[in-house]
């Protein structure tokens, strides 16, 4: 099996000099600390053990942006859990399962940068990545933006690294109109791979008329 290419970028900011490193290997993970504002989907402390966690996964990506041996944003890659309809098809699936950056960072660019710098391994297009945007994860009040405003500013940063807005009748994306399923097709994938995947956006088989 193909091992991650490991790449890095360095962004001057007037915090300092940020690092985005494309594979965050868990022995890094465990030895930095995290800003403990990064809390969109759990405490930082139990973000940081996850990120570990995911890191130690076979396919596991984290994409990590550092500043003074602190985490200060994230993107994490791992295969579909089992229980989602997305291990259901090819083996070539990889999900884009989080991306977060602190609220100090927010206007930097940094989350953008860090999918660039994902996706500047060659081995990427070998797989079919898809992301599930869930409203309840955004920061609306940090932000000041209504659902709307944040749902098209989550899709023009997908959209930057080429996913595209996929129709599903998937419960939790269904569950509200500003829920998204995002996914990008790899160069490298055969077509009869993407036809298997595309087949599980719908599981009824009836898809939109």
């Amino acid at each position: 099996m193909k091992s991650w290419h490991n790449s890095t970028r360095t962004v001057q900011t007037e915090a300092g000099v940020i690092k985005i490193v494309s594979v965050t290997s868990p022995e890094v993970l465990e030895a930095l600390s995290i800003d403990i504002m990064m809390k969109a989907f759990r405490p930082a402390k139990r973000q940081k053990e996850a990120l570990v966690e995911i890191s130690r996964l076979e396919d596991g990506k984290v994409t990590t942006a550092q500043l003074d041996g602190e985490i200060i944003g994230y993107v994490t890659f791992h295969p579909p859990d089992s229980f989602q309809r997305w291990s259901q098809g090819p083996d070539n699936v990889l999900e884009l399962g989080a991306i977060e950056v602190a609220p100090r960072f927010r206007n930097t660019k940094i989350g953008v940068q860090m999918l660039e710098v994902s996706f500047e391994d060659e081995r990427m297009n070998d797989f079919i990545v898809l992301t599930t945007e869930y409203y309840w994860h955004w920061d609306l009040e940090g932000t000041g933006m209504h659902v709307w405003e944040y749902r098209d500013v989550m899709r023009r940063i997908m959209e930057h690294i080429g996913m595209e807005v996929k129709d599903t009748d998937e419960e939790e994306i269904c569950s509200h109109p500003a829920n998204i399923l995002m996914a990008r097709y790899g160069e490298n994938v055969p077509e009869k791979m993407i036809r298997s995947f595309d087949d599980l956006l719908f599981m009824d088989g009836f898809g939109i008329l």
